[in-house]
């Protein structure tokens, strides 16, 4: 996506001028932040961690939940990927967990769960990283339906970028054959909808996945298995090619993606090892900037120098990726590989390659595939039944045309409120206007629609604390706890706004008659909410479309 000329400063940064962006070009300038994030070094990482910051605030602003999501899952990976930053993505993952819960938001929770599966691995903390993927699996195994307020083409992606962020985590803990089948529903969700870039991420984790899968099939000296596997990650990198000329990858197009990207130049030369791969392999160890890079490239490298009878050079490229990976603990299986392919071209009167290579043997059987596959499935199956049993209890607390808390959910609400005597407590009212002529004019199906626009706004309009439940009908209570009677008025002011700048062709011209009150000592809930009605229909009579307020004070209501 081009930055246009007035969103960008002498310096070429993103400028004040991003209120006047679209949403989509907010979602689409940070997906592209993400891809030189991931493919740039520190410097162009950072600028690009700065951008996305500021995107996200102007989206903070606007307030649209999905935009919010995507753009906080953003701030979060380009935190992930950038050396010094990673600690510093904990607080956005965790807003984005919050977020996506809060708004109902179920593939991009998944996706929030998958990331900081990530952020798990990177602590060297697996045994946690499992149980985010087996939640965020147990999610995305549910009877999903595709989000109404976005198009079918945006859910795929979301979804196949939720679903690729899985696969990742469990080729990270060496879950082969799991991570695959994830990955297998990934392309299914960008068979008909996936862009340019997505496709190539999806083909260039696949490679990646399958070259782990090789290397972990000769430890077990399946080396037919293995060839074919390393036979396939070639074709992959190969398919890679084209969709990458259109990708957001910040490289060149004068080269070839192999010439570019690591796992791809280092998949066609585990296929075939030669000295012909050797000048691109030593240009690629150079861009490699991630574990996964530095040790496929490294085993690569290797084993096309001892083909080229350079045994010594080829030692010393594993000796060095052997120290340079010394503190990361980001890919145990791929550490693994790699201490097993330096003892063998070590040879074996070097007694400290093979111990070091027998104690990542033993760290890794203690924690045998077979033990990892077992507890991610029965934790996976408890997220589900827990979600289950959860979605249960909910149903019985939720207005099932809206998916707003209903009466029985205000009742319990409200009593917890007064009971806790939380002051000040504003209690509002709200009235459709002009409802019933959208049922007699189009259908009740019509007004269902309206009715579900209508709620979505007016949460949207609101507080995350606030609590808008249905009451009846074509009438809502809006509970803000914390809020004094001028701030609830302000509140509630900009949600009748934003229902009244709907487009008619989802509002059918409906608007909102608000009347909110504050909160009396002693008062009881049918009293308070009597006093809401009454103020409503005060806005009402003034011609609707507009709040009225009434303090709790009784000499200020006189």
């Amino acid at each position: 996506m081009t930055l246009p000329e007035e969103a960008v400063d002498e310096q070429g940064n993103v400028g004040h001028r991003l209120h006047e962006m679209s949403d989509a070009w907010l979602v689409g300038r940070a997906n592209e932040l993400v891809a030189v994030a991931q493919s740039s070094h520190l410097q162009d990482q950072l600028e690009a961690t700065a951008e996305v910051d500021d995107i996200l605030e102007e989206a903070q602003g606007r307030g649209e939940p999905r935009i919010v999501a995507q753009l906080l899952r953003a701030a979060a990976i380009v935190r992930l990927v950038t050396p010094g930053l990673v600690d510093l993505a904990d607080p956005q993952l965790d807003e984005l967990l919050t977020h996506t819960r809060r708004h109902g938001l179920l593939v991009l929770e998944a996706d929030a769960r998958a990331l900081r599966g990530r952020r798990f691995l990177l602590g060297n903390a697996e045994d946690k990283a499992l149980t985010e993927v087996a939640a965020g699996l147990a999610m995305l195994d549910e009877d999903l339906a595709p989000d109404p307020v976005i198009d079918k083409r945006t859910w795929d992606q979301m979804l196949a970028s939720a679903l690729q962020n899985m696969s990742l985590v469990l080729t990270q803990l060496g879950v082969y054959e799991l991570a695959d089948d994830v990955l297998a529903r990934a392309h299914n969700a960008l068979w008909e909808s996936g862009q340019p870039h997505q496709i190539f991420v999806h083909l260039l984790n696949r490679t990646r996945l399958t070259i782990g899968w090789g290397l972990r099939l000769e430890r077990v000296n399946e080396h037919e298995k293995a060839q074919g596997q390393f036979d396939t990650a070639a074709g992959l990198a190969e398919a890679a090619e084209v969709p990458f000329r259109q990708s957001l990858h910040p490289g060149r197009r004068d080269l070839t993606a192999a010439e570019q990207v690591p796992i791809l130049g280092a998949a066609r030369a585990l296929a075939g090892p030669s000295g012909d791969h050797l000048d691109r392999l030593w240009s690629l160890r150079g861009l490699s900037m991630y574990a996964r890079e530095l040790i496929i490239v490294a085993i690569a490298l290797a084993r096309c120098l001892v083909v080229d009878n350079r045994q010594d050079d080829a030692l010393k490229v594993l000796s060095d990726t052997r120290t340079q990976m010394e503190h990361d603990t980001s890919e145990p299986t791929l550490l693994l590989s790699l201490e097993r392919e330096y003892a063998q071209l070590s040879g074996a009167h070097t007694t400290s390659a093979l111990q070091a290579y027998n104690r990542a043997l033993e760290n890794e059987l203690w924690q045998m595939r077979e033990s990892r596959v077992a507890t991610l499935n029965t934790r996976r199956e408890h997220e589900r039944l827990t979600r289950a049993h959860g979605a249960i209890a909910q149903q019985a607390m939720q207005d099932p045309l809206t998916g707003l808390p209903n009466r029985r959910a205000l009742d319990e609400k409200m009593a917890e409120l007064i009971t806790g005597q939380t002051y000040p407590l504003s209690i509002a009212l709200v009235d459709l206007d002009g409802f019933k002529g959208v049922n007699d004019k189009y259908s009740h199906a019509e007004g269902d629609d309206v009715l579900r626009v209508i709620a979505s706004t007016l949460r949207q309009a609101l507080r995350g604390d606030d609590m808008v439940a249905r009451y009846g009908g074509d009438e809502f209570v809006v509970l803000l706890p914390g809020a004094p009677l001028s701030a609830a008025e302000a509140a509630l002011g900009r949600a009748v706004d934003a229902v009244a700048h709907l487009p008619l062709d989802l509002s059918r011209g409906v608007t909102l008659s608000v009347g909110v009150i504050s909160l009396r000592p002693r008062e009881t809930s049918n009293q308070a909410l009597s006093r809401a009605d009454s103020a409503m229909y005060v806005a009402k009579r003034q011609g609707g479309c507009q709040v009225a307020a009434v303090a709790g004070d009784a000499a200020e209501e006189a």
